[in-house]
Formats: structure tokens, C-alpha cells, sequence
């Protein structure tokens, strides 16, 4: 893995734990992988093992096999037939059609996709959450504040 993929990685990771939103110092208490670790990962000094990315995957509100293949350890792959495809579509995998053709791209653009689409999940999660807490505050609100 060239330095531009650790870095985009590092960055993936980073702007993941901000939207959590988890301090570096909470994110390395979460998973047991020290703060100093986390920054050299997020700067993309360093790559992370796949024990650190198990480690990793809950905090940030990833599932083991999306931060793999967000790291270039696995590529989106479509279900077997012994696979209930309900069950697997549902249980936070791509649509049978976008897998298809992310499956055609190449690994670069199949990561920005499934990072970008995280990113949207994790922004769907956070609005659903703050919503139902009564957290949540209408944009037209905002230019009272600012």
C-alpha cells in the first residue's frame, strides 16, 4: 500500500471518529489501542493490523468486514447462493446491483465508495439517534444561533 492509500485511510479513520464523536483519547479507551497509535494511523504513518482494525470496527460504528475492505484487506464480494440473500443484503451489505458494479471498479474507487457510503450511514445513524433523544434542531434554527 502506497503512502496516498495510508493517508486516505488515516483520513477515512479520522473523520469517522470526529462524526462518532470520539476524542482520540476516548476512541483508545473504547479500544484498547493507544492514543499515540491512533494519531500515527489517522496522519497515515502507520497501517493498521487487522487486529487493530477488529479493535477499531465498534467504536467507530464499522462492522469488521466494512473496515476491512475500507483498509483494501478484503474487496466487496456478492453472496453465494447457500446465502440468504435477505439476510445478507440487509445485515449491512451493498445492494445486489451496486456490489455488482462496484465489483467492476477498481479497488481505489471501490474503497472511496464503501467509505463515502459509511460516511452517509453514519450521519443517517447520528440523525435518527439525536432525533429520537429530541437532541435534534432544525436548520432554521441555526441562523439564530451563528
Amino acid at each position: 500500500m502506497d503512502n496516498s492509500d495510508r493517508n486516505n485511510f488515516g483520513t477515512i479513520i479520522k473523520r469517522q471518529r470526529v462524526m462518532v464523536p470520539l476524542t482520540l483519547r476516548k476512541l483508545a479507551d473504547t479500544s484498547g489501542v493507544s492514543s499515540a497509535h491512533l494519531r500515527r494511523i489517522e496522519r497515515g504513518e502507520r497501517f493498521p493490523s487487522a487486529h487493530i482494525l477488529r479493535q477499531l470496527a465498534k467504536p467507530l460504528g464499522f462492522g469488521e468486514n466494512e473496515l476491512f475492505m475500507l483498509a483494501g484487506y478484503l474487496s466487496p464480494r456478492a453472496p453465494s447462493e447457500a446465502e440468504s440473500r435477505e439476510s445478507y443484503y440487509h445485515n449491512k451489505w451493498l445492494d445486489p446491483y451496486v456490489a455488482k458494479v462496484l465489483a467492476q471498479e477498481p479497488v481505489e474507487t471501490q474503497r472511496a465508495v464503501v467509505a463515502i457510503l459509511s460516511i452517509l450511514k453514519s450521519i443517517v445513524r447520528s440523525t435518527r439517534e439525536n432525533s429520537a433523544t429530541g437532541d435534534f434542531e432544525p436548520a432554521s434554527h441555526l441562523a439564530d444561533k451563528y
